[in-house]
């Protein structure tokens, strides 16, 4: 147990960051499983395009908050991006 007023205050801020941390990690998650959900339904390929768009703008801004590395966001963006330049070219 915390002994000192500001480790209480420290363990609360942990508290409050690691639920913020996990809300945004789930958001972009979830943004992930929409653009790879769009990209198995070749009917829409316009809405996989505009899914990866959300996807990359939630990935971008967590790496900027430090939540997920930067490295990790590129390479998440990239295999994703290269899965949708595949589909397209399979539907052409």
């Amino acid at each position: 147990m915390a002994n000192t007023k500001s480790t209480e205050k420290r363990i609360r801020q942990n508290e409050k960051r690691r639920e913020r941390n996990a809300q945004v990690k789930s958001s972009v998650r979830t943004a992930a499983k929409k653009v790879t959900k769009s990209i198995t339904n070749p009917a829409d390929s316009q809405n996989a395009k505009e899914n990866f768009k959300q996807f990359s703008k939630k990935i971008d801004t967590a790496a900027r908050k430090g939540i997920i590395h930067k490295k990790t966001a590129a390479r998440k963006k990239s295999r994703l991006a290269k899965k949708i330049n595949s589909s397209v070219k399979k539907t052409s």
